[in-house]
């Protein structure tokens, strides 16, 4: 069995509790705080260490008493703790030792009196032996029903320690099930149940999608694709059954297989917890849904496309903790986050950031936006759609259907006594001439296109009609960027490289093409890809008076590169191998999206 590694939950100073007495909230000192009951004790720890205010706890008691649930089975529902959160305050509130992902056991405690129903139904785990008890990691320490069938199960005393659901969970499977098992068993229910689902009906669908087993198959669905850390959910329709599949890392992976028969129902309780019409069929619908996932408010972008055999519906997840980045979470190395800082501070001009679709180019802006939005400044942004909302920047929905489309967003803005301006795309000529209107009156302009490299931003804008004195004077730099896989740091490995990619790159990569690189393996935290997450790989070319003339006199791209070359750009493969040196990556997944695959 691995070690365990114990972590006590810290013990807040009580400063006060969230009991009042006539309006004016009580001071506690440390001895009071034993006195308390078990709850209280809880609530006043996420209190004190700031992870509630007051203001949620009164919201949390009102649902509590409508719902007739515990105050505290609704504090991650409501979205004001995480579940991790609310595990540490158990912890800290009840003075039980908080386990971490790593603590948990390699191999199954006691498999043959413990089955994997009563532990996953009961969201418990057991750790080993320990001074002639059973200790057990549980997520609810008040559950009595848990620890009394523990101790008769086993016929051994029982001590508890704290973990978080999604944790317990996921050993639980790991252990006495198998790594699919919860979503597994409604798929089956689902599949056994599919001729009721053979309806055309819009009423009885209606009906049908607010079944237990539908609304248990969704809502696991989506637990997992967060757990799984995958950025959409694709639920794909075909002649013998129904496809999800989670793209994780940009990669498209199989989840689940349904058949043909529950199609119909799934799709309908999607389009209804997104706000759609489950009677339309034969027109594409986008909608949006916000959910509470473990504690965490999350929000969903729902596309829903016609296919031969039903509708194909995409649920992109978005994490609002995204809209929070700043430029230095981008990844960029330190002189390339210097430059593209001095882009930001001009007063005019246009930032570009290019890219194919998936290659992290909102993030750049978004993170861009959130470095200018500083209180002094009025920003207007046009989208399609609106992915995060960030507070104090003005984000406006275009909607061609009704001739609202970026032109128009930015006609319009040029009214409203602007500062920064972003439109999400310049993707047609008379977007790009009002973009170059702007920049020409004292705006600044921030905007992305699709081009392979930063040079090509150049002779894309030419293609769209914008003269090249207008480009060379307006123009401030250009983002170009890709995304690549992250290297999972816990099973990475050091292996030589081989003889062509050594001898071509020796004097990019220094001591790494002798030594060799890190490469992928494959692990349990990593769920056997060898990558864990991504990052972004980018040149970023920044517009000097000597490309200015370049670009005047109507100089190819590639001259403008060479020229940018030598004022000390790097390119994105050279960017990429700085971090293939690091160890953040590997040299295919920098050759994969680059020129030079």
């Amino acid at each position: 069995m691995a070690p365990r590694f114990y972590y006590r939950a810290a013990q807040p100073v009580l400063e006060y509790s969230f009991e009042t007495r006539g309006g004016v909230p009580m001071r506690l000192v440390r001895e009071q705080a034993d006195t308390l009951p078990a709850e209280d004790r809880i609530v006043a720890w996420l209190i004190d260490a700031k992870r509630l205010d007051d203001a949620g706890l009164q919201r949390a008691r009102s649902m509590a008493e409508v719902a007739h649930e515990g105050l505290l089975s609704v504090l991650p529902r409501l979205g004001l703790v995480t579940e991790t959160e609310l595990a540490l305050a158990y912890a800290g509130g009840l003075g039980l030792p908080f386990i971490a992902r790593e603590a948990m056991p390699s191999d199954p405690v006691l498999p043959e009196q413990l089955t994997y129903d009563f532990l996953a139904a009961h969201r418990a785990v057991p750790l080993g032996f320990r001074d002639g008890a059973l200790e057990v990691a549980i997520a609810d320490p008040f559950s009595a029903a848990a620890i009394d069938g523990l101790r008769f199960a086993t016929g051994v005393p029982v001590t508890i320690a704290i973990s978080e659901p999604s944790v317990i969970e996921e050993a639980v499977e790991r252990l006495y099930g198998g790594s699919a098992n919860r979503l597994s068993a409604i798929t089956k229910q689902l599949s056994a149940d599919a001729p009721q689902f053979r309806q055309s009906d819009v009423d009885r669908v209606r009906d049908e999608s607010s079944e237990a087993p539908i609304i248990r198959f969704a809502n696991a669905m989506i637990e997992r694709a967060i757990e799984a850390r995958a950025s959409d959910i694709h639920i794909e329709p075909f002649e013998n059954g129904l496809r999800v599949r989670y793209r994780v890392d940009g990669r498209l992976r199989d989840v689940e297989n349904l058949s043909a028969g529950a199609s119909e129902t799934i799709q309908s309780r999607i389009k209804i917890m997104a706000q759609l019409d489950i009677a339309e069929r034969r027109l594409p619908q986008d909608g949006r849904m916000r959910l509470s996932v473990r504690g965490r408010v999350m929000d969903f972008r729902v596309a829903v496309t016609p296919t031969v055999h039903g509708e194909s519906i995409v649920i992109r997840i978005l994490d609002p903790a995204a809209a929070r980045l700043v430029d230095s979470d981008l990844g960029f190395e330190d002189e390339m986050l210097v430059r593209f800082r001095r882009l930001l501070a001009q007063p005019h001009g246009i930032v570009l950031v290019t890219g194919p679709t998936g290659s992290g180019k909102t993030t750049t802006l978004y993170a861009a936006l959130n470095a200018l939005n500083t209180g002094d400044r009025k920003i207007l942004t046009a989208e399609d759609p609106v992915e995060y909302l960030i507070d104090g920047v003005n984000q406006t929905h275009v909607r061609p259907d009704i001739k609202y489309d970026f032109a128009a967003a930015l006609r319009s803005f040029l009214r409203q006594d602007p500062d920064v301006l972003m439109v999400g795309e310049i993707r047609d000529a008379e977007t790009a001439h009002v973009a170059v209107r702007a920049a020409l009156t004292g705006h600044l302009v921030l905007s992305s296109l699709h081009t392979n490299d930063a040079a090509s931003a150049f002779a894309r804008l030419l293609d769209m009609g914008v003269e090249d004195f207008l480009i060379a004077s307006t123009l401030n730099g250009i983002v170009a960027q890709r995304l690549v896989r992250r290297l999972c740091a816990k099973c990475r490995r050091l292996a030589p490289l081989p003889a062509l990619l050594k001898d071509r790159f020796a004097k990019l990569l220094g001591p790494v093409a002798e030594r060799g690189a890190y490469t992928a393996v494959g692990c349990s935290h990593c769920d056997g890809t060898g990558y864990c997450g991504r990052l972004a790989i980018a040149e970023l070319l920044a517009v000097s008076d000597r490309i200015r003339g370049l670009c005047a006199r109507g100089i190819s791209a590639s001259d403008v590169a060479a020229a940018a070359r030598i004022e000390g750009m790097q390119s994105m493969l050279e960017d990429g191998l700085s971090k293939v040196v690091r160890g953040d990556t590997t040299l295919e997944e920098v050759l994969r999206v680059t020129m030079d695959a």
